[in-house]
């Protein structure tokens, strides 16, 4: 790999290699097709265009009048996928991108599987690295057919014509077809099996920065989220489930609950209620005044302590290995010195802008389903399943999500809007306040990691140990996934970490909290295992009393794109220029979803022991960038969510309950409290990487390794809280 060069501008450039290299592909004709609308115009439609002659392959739709619609593979919840998807469908298509309409697509995960996964999902950071390669197929595919049909009506050869701008040209002569004159003739062709992709040198979208496309409807209020479906007749409801993790509903008072004007029915569940009226002020209202009374359950008694003594001893037995290089217990043995650490992380909420909300409307011929996931194949069979219906039976109409970040990855909120929609005549919208969301959400798991290292006389690592226990979601999401007893999301930071440790062992611990359901919280394995992995680097670099930036570059000769992200993050953040008391810079390293992230946070700590992260410089290399706008908007997004959960997030246990209740005692970050933020993109070649999750892995660690260098205090528990203050 060449050495990386720095223009003028900030931008990194490194070699080209492997550039379309991808993990995995799908036929155009029969593997992977997808169908969902992109909201241009101020429009997205929920069911795919049927009076469009030329379809080639399930991406697209072009009509007589030239119009293309995209079908889109996957969902929209802030991330700028309805953006850089469209790009890579039109950079071979060669259509104005600002004039594709999208299409939600139905559920079918035949047809629509993220290829990736294989199944129908958004998440993962995988939307650019499953699609890369298929979307522009897919543009190109149609490209050809159009040129071929065009130039049969000359009777010309195909090599004398070319694509641009939504029309054919003829080059000899100048003539001209616009696609919509030649979609009938271009139907009739056989669809091509392989078909010329773009080289990067010739891209015309693809790596420039682009408009959201999304914008427009999201600040004019023509965009559509769950929350916003209204149906004739429609009724509202707002749901209380038991307060207690597997608690029960003993009473309501429903007659109170009819005496609020506007409610018309109470619906009672095993472990729930829910109050339906003409609004759902009414029907909160009336939930209120119904004053459900519950038994407790199990676990009326389990708290955060509980589930930590519990994790705390499942971590002193061996787990299931998950990397084994070298003898790692035996070089700690006889290393000059062993480092043991143990690190912490809480129950974390999604707490997502848009509250959970769905909208059914079930009859004897069907259910019909509104509302925003991230898993539409997965939601309609779990309605299958609970309502006997057929697959044609039960309609799902997806829409934009107000934030997802893993919530929407479950379908629990769309079943249980079902089990209250059995109950009403008619459609019914429900709606879960956001106390009722914090208090019922999925959780990311709580983790409890052991560390230990063994170093040599002059603080060198020789080996490195690291055994992980908590909550698997793997094992409740994808069972095939699990091997060999390991859950491969839950160690992956630390067994396919980069540092050059040659006694390397990694080992996972399943240990399941007491009736609490958990989740993937803005990030798989990568997100929440970045923090102990760099926090513990920065422990043995203190140790060894080396500069932790060296100590890093270091363990990385077999990893120059980590290295150079590292080096780059480090020379834009003034590394090693000495700072007022009080001030400090952290730095970390992030590798996970094919990209490589580096994150210097910096940070002023008060006497009294107040954190305030001041800046933040990122630089990224996920290989070729789609839109260089979107990566910077997700880095951004990505480090102020790491940083709200880092200071601030926990969802704590008490009597069987959560204790948190609202953005009051589950803070978030405010705007005066965002630190500046600088991100940089490292030029490339190299296959996509993926740009949703990493940021917020990155920011945690930095930020604690940042308090560390402020005040010599070193944080292996989160929240931060007031862990930074100081003795006076």
């Amino acid at each position: 790999m060449k050495t990386a060069s720095i223009e003028t501008h900030g931008i990194v450039s490194s070699s080209r290699r492997n550039f379309l290299k991808l993990t995995a592909t799908a036929a155009i004709g029969g593997g992977l097709t997808l169908g969902f609308g992109l909201p241009t115009r101020g429009e997205v439609r929920d069911s795919l265009t049927t009076d469009a002659p030329f379809a080639p392959n399930a991406f697209l739709r072009i009509d007589r009048a030239g119009n293309v619609t995209f079908v889109m593979p996957l969902i929209e919840m802030g991330q700028g996928t309805y953006t850089s998807l469209p790009m890579l469908i039109a950079e071979e298509l060669e259509v104005d991108v600002d004039k594709v309409a999208i299409e939600h697509s139905p559920p079918d995960d035949k047809l629509y599987a993220n290829p990736l996964i294989g199944a129908q999902l958004t998440g993962g950071s995988t939307a650019i690295r499953g699609t890369y390669v298929p979307l522009r197929r897919a543009g190109a595919t149609a490209r050809v057919m159009l040129v071929t049909a065009a130039a049969q009506r000359w009777n010309v050869d195909p090599s004398t014509c070319r694509a641009q701008k939504g029309v054919v040209v003829h080059a000899p002569t100048g003539r001209k077809l616009g696609y919509g004159e030649l979609v009938d003739a271009a139907a009739k062709l056989p669809v091509p099996e392989k078909v010329a992709l773009k080289e990067p040198g010739d891209f015309k979208l693809i790596g420039t920065p682009h408009r959201r496309l999304d914008t427009t409807g999201k600040v004019n209020g023509s965009a559509k989220f769950g929350i916003d479906t209204r149906l004739p007749g429609m009724k509202f409801a707002v749901v209380a489930a038991s307060p207690t993790f597997g608690g029960r509903l003993v009473s309501v008072d429903e007659a109170k609950a009819k005496a609020v004007p506007g409610v018309s029915q109470v619906v009672r569940l095993d472990d729930a209620v829910a109050v339906v009226a003409i609004h759902t002020w009414a029907a909160k209202q009336g939930l209120a005044a119904a004053a459900p009374q519950w038994d407790a359950g199990p676990n009326a008694k389990v708290s955060t302590a509980d589930i930590v003594a519990q994790l705390a001893a499942a971590s002193e037995k061996p787990g299931a290995v998950a990397r084994h290089d070298g003898d790692a217990a035996a070089a700690i043995a006889r290393a000059a010195q062993k480092i043991d650490a143990v690190y912490e992380q809480p129950f974390l909420a999604h707490a997502a802008m848009e509250p959970m909300n769905c909208t059914v409307h079930l009859t004897k011929e069907g259910c019909d389903i509104w509302v925003g996931t991230q898993i539409p194949g997965m939601t309609q069979a779990a309605v299958m399943k609970l309502t006997g219906l057929t697959r044609e039976q039960v309609r799902i109409h997806n829409h934009l999500l107000g934030g997802g970040f893993g919530r929407r990855l479950e379908y629990d909120g769309t079943v249980r809007a079902v089990q209250i929609a059995q109950q009403v005549q008619g459609p019914v919208q429900v709606i879960w306040t956001r106390e009722e969301d914090i208090q019922h959400d999925m959780y990311r798991p709580y983790y409890y990691d052991r560390l230990s290292a063994g170093v040599d006389a002059q603080g060198k690592a020789v080996a490195w140990s690291h055994r992980i226990t908590g909550s698997s979601i793997v094992a409740r999401y994808f069972p095939p996934w699990i091997k060999d007893g390991v859950d491969p999301d839950a160690v992956d930071a630390s067994a396919n970490q980069p540092y050059g440790f040659s006694d390397i062992h990694v080992d996972w611990v399943a240990q399941e909290p007491p009736g609490i359901p958990t989740s993937w919280w803005r990030g798989v394995g990568v997100t929440r295992g970045t923090f102990p992995v760099e926090s513990f680097v920065d422990e043995l670099a203190a140790h060894a009393k080396q500069d932790p930036l060296a100590y890093r570059v270091a363990l990385l000769d077999k990893n120059p794109r980590a290295k150079a992200v590292l080096q780059i993050a480090a020379e834009r953040s003034g590394w090693g220029k000495p700072l007022p008391a009080g001030q400090g810079r952290g730095i970390a390293l992030c590798i996970g979803f094919g990209s490589f992230i580096a994150q210097v946070v910096q940070v002023s700590v008060d006497k009294d022991g107040t954190v305030n992260p001041t800046h933040v410089w990122c630089v990224v290399d996920c290989g070729i960038q789609v839109n260089p706008d979107t990566i910077r908007a997700q880095m951004e997004s990505g480090i102020v969510f790491g940083l709200s959960a880092a200071l601030h997030g926990q969802i704590t246990i008490k009597d069987g309950r959560v204790e948190q209740t609202n953005f009051g005692d589950y803070r978030v970050l405010r705007t005066n409290e965002t630190p500046r933020i600088r991100v940089d993109l490292v030029k490339s070649l190299e296959a996509p990487g993926g740009i949703g999750e990493p940021g917020t892995s990155c920011v945690m660690p930095a930020l604690t390794n940042a308090i560390f260098a402020a005040t010599g205090k070193r944080i292996r528990k989160l929240p931060v809280g007031d862990q930074a203050r100081t003795e006076a």
